[in-house]
């Protein structure tokens, strides 16, 4: 049974629909390419506050906050 996690910061107001897109995209990915069961294909979305994602030991929310200025 493949599991599949993808994280994403919460920002930017991902739709229903875009997350249903990334899921049928990624069962779709592992079949195709791995020919894994789409009906035991495990996909999570995991929404992050930029405060707990950090890209060279700075928390997003400070890069959003430089990259405005």
């Amino acid at each position: 049974m493949p599991y599949v996690n993808i994280k994403i910061t919460r920002e930017g107001n991902v739709t229903p629909e875009q997350k249903k897109q990334l899921i049928e995209g990624a069962t779709e990915l592992l079949h195709r390419v791995l020919n894994k069961n789409t009906a035991t294909t495990v996909v999570v979305i995991d929404e992050v506050d930029t405060d707990n994602w950090g890209i060279g030991g700075v928390p997003v929310t400070e890069i959003r906050a430089r990259s405005k200025k």
